[in-house]
C-alpha cells in the first residue's frame, strides 16, 4: 500500500506545480500547494488540495507556512522545492540586480526553506527534499547565464545537502527537466528580448528569443505530467535515484554535452533556434 505523505509543493500555483499538486492528491497524499497567488489553486480544492501562502524570498512568509502545516498535520514528509523562473539575456545586459534576484528565487529562496523543513524531517527520521532543477544545470544554452548559473548552484548544493542528511533517513532528489510545454520558455524569451533592447546584442537575442517562442508554441515538448510523474517516483520509491532526467530532449542534449567538444557543443547550442 502507498504510504498517504504530507507533502508541500512550491510554485504550485500554476504549471509543473499545479499538475503535480493535482497528480499526487488524487494518489491520495496531503498536498499543500504554496504560492503567492493560492486563489489560483482553488480548482484543486475538490481533490483536496490545501493552498497555503508562501513567497520563498521572505524569511517571515516561510517560517508562518511551515509552522501552519506543522500545525494541521504534525509532519512534513516531502517538501518539492518547484518555484523559480527563467530570466534569459547577455551578460553585459543583465542588471546585477536581476541576476542577484534570480538567484534569491531559484537558489537561496530554496536554501532557506530546506532549512525550515529539515528539523522536522530529522526529528521523525524520514524525509524527501525533492529540488526541481533542470537539463539547464547540466548543459548551457545560448544567452542564458544567469538562469544556468542558478541551476548549476542547485545541482552542487542538490549534491551536497544528500550527503549531509543521509544519515537522518532524508533523501535529496534532483529532477532535470528538458523541454517542457509550459509558459516557462515565453517568460524567458520575453526577458531576453527586453533584456537586449538597443543594446549590442539585440539582433541575435530577438532571433533566440522568436526561437525559443516558437519551440515552445509546437507540438515537440513533453507535457508536464511526465515531471509529475518522475516526481511521484522519487516519493513513492523506497530507494529513489538521486536523479531524474526526463522531457524533451534532456538525455540526449546532456549526453551530446558529455562526448562532444566543448566548441562543437557550443555552436551546436548557438545555432539550435
Amino acid at each position: 500500500m502507498m504510504k498517504k505523505q504530507v507533502i508541500l509543493i512550491t510554485g504550485g500555483t500554476s504549471g509543473i506545480g499545479y499538475q503535480t499538486a493535482e497528480y499526487l492528491a488524487k494518489e491520495g497524499h496531503i498536498v499543500y500547494g504554496a504560492g503567492r497567488r493560492i486563489e489560483k489553486m482553488e480548482p484543486l480544492k475538490k481533490l483536496g488540495v490545501k493552498g497555503i501562502s508562501l513567497d520563498v524570498t521572505d524569511k517571515k512568509s516561510i517560517d508562518n507556512a511551515v509552522k501552519e502545516i506543522i500545525k494541521q498535520e504534525g509532519r512534513i514528509d516531502v517538501l518539492v522545492n518547484n518555484a523559480g523562473y527563467g530570466s534569459y539575456g547577455a551578460v553585459e545586459d543583465v542588471s546585477i540586480e536581476e541576476a542577484k534576484k534570480q538567484f534569491e528565487v531559484n537558489l537561496f529562496g530554496l536554501a532557506q526553506l530546506t532549512q525550515f523543513v529539515l528539523p522536522h524531517m530529522r526529528k521523525n527520521h524520514y524525509g524527501r527534499i525533492i529540488n526541481i532543477s533542470s537539463m539547464g544545470g547540466r548543459v548551457t544554452s545560448y544567452l542564458g547565464a544567469w538562469y544556468h548559473a542558478t541551476k548549476y548552484a542547485l545541482e552542487g548544493f542538490s549534491d551536497a545537502l544528500r550527503m549531509e542528511v543521509k544519515g537522518f533517513g532524508i533523501d535529496v532528489v534532483l529532477i532535470e527537466p528538458g523541454g517542457i510545454k509550459t509558459d516557462w520558455g515565453f517568460i524567458a524569451a520575453d526577458h531576453l528580448a527586453e533584456s537586449s533592447k538597443n543594446g549590442p546584442y539585440e539582433k541575435v537575442a530577438l532571433k533566440v528569443a522568436e526561437g525559443m517562442k516558437k519551440q515552445y508554441s509546437g507540438n515537440m515538448m513533453s507535457n508536464p505530467i511526465v515531471i509529475s510523474k518522475a516526481i511521484s517516483k522519487a516519493i513513492n520509491r523506497n530507494k529513489p535515484k538521486a536523479r531524474y532526467l526526463i522531457g524533451f530532449g534532456a538525455k540526449p542534449i546532456v549526453f551530446m554535452h558529455t562526448i562532444l567538444p566543448t566548441r562543437l557543443f557550443d555552436f551546436i547550442m548557438m545555432h539550435a533556434s
